[in-house]
């Protein structure tokens, strides 16, 4: 969703998931809820983070992608 997002997918890409989102309300919401997040931090740079912050969420990314 985010490559979605940022345009950076492919025509092919894009067109299929734009059909796919047409059909499927949970990833429509899904899609929502993203940009809803996007507005509401707006954009923020590493150094705007506390310290630790950034190695809190690259382990939490690590974590989440071991268990998926």
């Amino acid at each position: 969703m985010t490559d979605y997002l940022e345009d950076a997918l492919s025509g092919r890409e894009r067109a299929r998931l734009e059909d796919h989102l047409a059909e499927c309300p949970h990833c429509t919401e899904y899609l929502a809820q993203i940009r809803d997040v996007i507005a509401a931090a707006g954009h923020v740079e590493p150094e705007d983070l506390p310290p630790g912050t950034v190695d809190d969420l690259v382990a939490l990314y690590r974590t989440w992608r071991a268990d998926s």
